[in-house]
């Protein structure tokens, strides 16, 4: 596949490596995968895929230069020919963008838990990223045909060497904005875990943030029942001492927020496995629901 294309024209004569078809295909492709590997990521926990962690950073820095490329390009244009429309879609997709990027390479390179309003800075960094997908599409509907057809090259090759240059200019773009937020991050001697997240000092209290926004719900231990039903053999209600009278069990474990803390700590409870032992576990059941007072729920 040859994401390049044949040299184009400045005005006033020369050539440019990345053409604009080339440069919003490598936009497009760049922020796809950055979404893949973004939401990969919510679901990497174990160190054997911090590989995705490192590429989704790499990628971040790819985009970061060509979208500075695209605004150098594109904005003096359409403003000059007075392109309104465009400039009303494109602005606050621009500003969207920039934002999302820089909450993410604040997060790492500034060495402490940041927060802002209900969020982390690395939730900011997401909510940005999805909020801009909307615009994307209004954007990129009308240059579907441009940024989907691949060009030839004079050398009837696969791939032309301004191509490979281009690619190559954004690679190394990437890792230099990657390599310089992990230097900064280092300087600030905050340890990280490879997640992202920071560090909380073991065995504290974890801090009361959330990714989703919920607001913290005021509960009453007295009055506090957890249920238990669907496709068991007896509907349970339980009080909290009737819930410790299962049995509990303590595990130390780390516990890794999609806020962007980890801490590991010593956790108590009662096994998930002891309720459903006491409820009976009807034969064909494949899977439990979990939800919480807060609305947050989750498929096991």
């Amino acid at each position: 596949m040859n994401l390049g294309v044949l040299p184009s024209t400045r005005p006033m004569g020369g050539t440019v490596i990345v053409s604009n078809a080339a440069l919003d295909r490598w936009l497009a492709i760049l922020i796809a995968a950055l979404l893949a590997t973004g939401f990969a990521t919510w679901r990497a926990g174990s160190s054997d895929t911090a590989w995705v962690y490192v590429l989704h950073g790499i990628l971040a820095g790819g985009l970061l230069a060509a979208s500075a490329l695209k605004v150098k390009r594109s904005l003096p244009r359409a403003t000059r020919g007075r392109r309104w429309g465009r400039l009303l879609v494109a602005l606050p997709l621009i500003g969207l963008c920039f934002l999302s990027l820089g909450a993410g390479f604040v997060w790492v390179a500034g060495g402490r838990l940041v927060d802002l309003g209900p969020w982390t800075l690395l939730g900011w960094h997401s909510i940005l990223a999805l909020a801009l997908l909307p615009l994307l599409v209004v954007h990129l509907a009308p240059r579907r045909w441009r940024v989907l057809k691949v060009a030839g090259t004079r050398s009837g090759r696969p791939i032309s060497r301004r191509a490979l240059l281009g690619t190559g200019g954004l690679a190394v773009a990437g890792l230099a904005v990657w390599g310089l937020a992990g230097v900064a991050d280092l300087i600030g001697r905050q340890p990280r875990r490879f997640t992202g997240s920071r560090w909380l000092p073991a065995g504290g209290v974890p801090i009361p943030t959330t990714f989703f926004g919920e607001g913290t719900p005021t509960i009453d231990p007295a009055s506090w029942r957890l249920l238990v039903k669907g496709a068991v053999e007896r509907e349970l209600e339980l009080s909290l001492d009737e819930l410790g009278a299962l049995g509990g069990t303590e595990l130390t474990a780390v516990l890794d927020c999609t806020g962007g803390w980890a801490m590991e700590s010593t956790w108590s409870g009662v096994p998930m496995s002891a309720l459903l032992d006491a409820a009976g576990v009807k034969e064909g059941a494949q899977r439990v629901d979990v939800r919480s007072v807060t609305g947050w729920a989750a498929g096991l």
